[in-house]
C-alpha cells in the first residue's frame, strides 16, 4: 500500500510539472513569440475557408488521375476525418474535460485571444491537430508513390494550422502534440488498410 501511494504521488508530481511546462510554453507562443504579421495571418489561417480549397483540389486531382477508381480513396479519406473528429471531439475531449486556456479561470486574464470568442468545448486534444495530421498521414501513406516529396508538405500544413491554434489562444501546446500523435496514428491505420485491401487503386509503394 505505501508503494502505491508513492507511485500515485510520483505521477501527480510528473503531471503537475508537465502542466507547468505546457502553460509556460503556451504563454511564450501566445504572448511573447509574436508579431503583427502573424497576428493577422494565423486567425485566418486556421479557418476552414482557408484549407478546404486545398483539400478540394486534392480530391479533384485524384478524380482526374484515377477516374472511378478514386471513389474508394475519397471514401477512405472521409472515413479518416470522421474517425479523427469523433475520437477527439466526442471521446477524448469530454473524458479529459480540460478547459481551453482562454476559458481557464486562472489563465484567461493573461491570454492574448485573437478570435472574436474563445469557442465552446474543451481543449484536449485539439481537433484541428487530430484531423489535419490524420489526413496528412493518410495522404502520405496512400499517395506517397504519386506525390513523392510533395506528400511531406501536408505535415507542414497540418503543423502550421495546429500551431496557429496555440498562437491565437485557444489551445495548449500539449493539446497539439497529443492531437498530432493521435491523428498520425489513425491516419496510418486507415492509410495502411487502404493500400493493403485496395492495392490496385494506386501504384504500389
Amino acid at each position: 500500500m505505501p508503494g502505491l501511494v508513492l507511485l500515485v504521488s510520483f505521477f501527480e508530481r510528473v503531471l503537475l510539472r508537465l502542466e507547468q511546462w505546457d502553460t509556460g510554453l503556451f504563454l511564450k507562443i501566445n504572448t511573447q513569440w509574436t508579431n503583427g504579421l502573424l497576428d493577422t495571418v494565423f486567425p485566418w489561417w486556421r479557418e476552414p475557408n482557408t484549407w478546404i480549397p486545398l483539400y478540394l483540389f486534392l480530391v479533384v486531382f485524384v478524380l482526374v488521375n484515377f477516374k472511378s477508381r478514386a471513389i474508394p480513396w475519397i471514401l477512405f479519406a472521409v472515413l479518416t476525418l470522421i474517425i479523427t473528429d469523433q475520437v477527439s471531439s466526442t471521446l477524448i475531449k469530454n473524458w479529459v474535460a480540460r478547459p481551453r486556456p482562454c476559458n481557464d479561470a486562472f489563465l484567461m486574464s493573461h491570454v492574448r485571444l485573437l478570435l472574436p470568442n474563445c469557442g465552446g468545448g474543451y481543449s484536449f486534444t485539439s481537433s484541428h491537430a487530430v484531423n489535419h495530421f490524420g489526413f496528412a498521414m493518410f495522404i502520405f501513406i496512400s499517395l506517397r508513390s504519386i506525390l513523392k516529396r510533395w506528400s511531406w508538405l501536408f505535415f507542414i500544413w497540418a503543423a502550421s494550422v495546429s500551431y496557429a491554434q496555440v498562437y491565437v489562444g485557444v489551445h495548449y501546446p500539449l493539446d497539439i502534440f497529443c492531437g498530432a500523435v493521435l491523428g498520425c496514428g489513425i491516419g496510418y491505420l486507415t492509410g495502411t488498410f487502404f493500400i493493403k485491401k485496395l492495392p490496385t487503386l494506386v501504384p504500389p509503394l
